[in-house]
């Protein structure tokens, strides 16, 4: 049986991925920084629930314990992400940028990401058939947000598609040092979700395909790529 993991797992693209893979017959372990949110859940779910702060050093180190002395992990998804709005639900603009607005974006999105890959890749590294799926954002493909023709362009803030770029970053230098992983990042698509203040367009149900279906690749599978739910992205 296939064991995952799902940080930020409570809630929005989260909790409904857990809820697919739960179906799809995997052991997934819920993660959430709210132990008593994450055990409800997870209850709800027919998941097992970790306490995991992706913030949190020694958090992490304990959530891979758990795993561990349960059995290992095949796969993991870093789902756990802030946006940062200001007042109002609004974006915050570029010229209000500074690095004290980055800072939490990038402790959560980027170094949240990172700390758990690195916690998690020695029993990711047991398994017969390793996934990492990456949680970005189509704000983070440069392709995307240079071109005028595309919804991407028109987003004014800086604090998060840089932190989803970051995370893309992440995504191809992992997939090229472990080529025996499956290790891609994902585009969700503009979801309603707490994350926007609930302005996505999109389902929880439509926004957790691609990570559903990344989830359970094969060994077989690609690496190393950038997928929405229509097909590839430009990086």
């Amino acid at each position: 049986m296939t064991t995952t993991l799902i940080t930020g797992a409570n809630k929005g693209l989260g909790r409904e991925t857990a809820r697919r893979l739960v179906g799809a017959g995997h052991t997934v372990y819920l993660g959430s920084r709210d132990a008593e949110r994450g055990r409800r859940a997870a209850e709800e779910l027919g998941a097992r629930h970790v306490v995991i702060d992706v913030t949190d050093e020694a958090s992490v180190a304990a959530a891979a314990a758990v795993i561990e002395a349960d059995g290992g992990l095949d796969v993991l998804v870093n789902n756990a992400g802030i946006e940062g709005r200001a007042a109002g639900n609004g974006i915050v603009a570029p010229a209000d940028e500074t690095v004290d607005t980055l800072r939490p974006l990038f402790e959560t999105n980027v170094f949240g990401t990172l700390r758990v890959t690195h916690a998690f890749l020695p029993l990711l590294s047991r398994s017969a058939a390793p996934v990492i799926v990456n949680v970005s954002s189509g704000l983070g493909s440069m392709a995307l947000v240079t071109d005028p023709t595309a919804p991407a362009y028109g987003y004014p803030g800086i604090a998060y598609p840089a932190s989803k770029t970051a995370v893309n970053m992440l995504t191809v230098q992992y997939a090229k040092a472990f080529p025996a992983f499956r290790i891609n990042s994902v585009e969700p698509g503009f979801t309603k979700t707490d994350l926007n203040g609930n302005t996505g367009v999109q389902t929880v149900e439509e926004g957790a395909e691609i990570i559903v279906r990344m989830a359970q690749i094969g060994p077989d599978g690609p690496t190393g790529g950038y997928f929405s739910a229509e097909g590839p992205l430009g990086w």
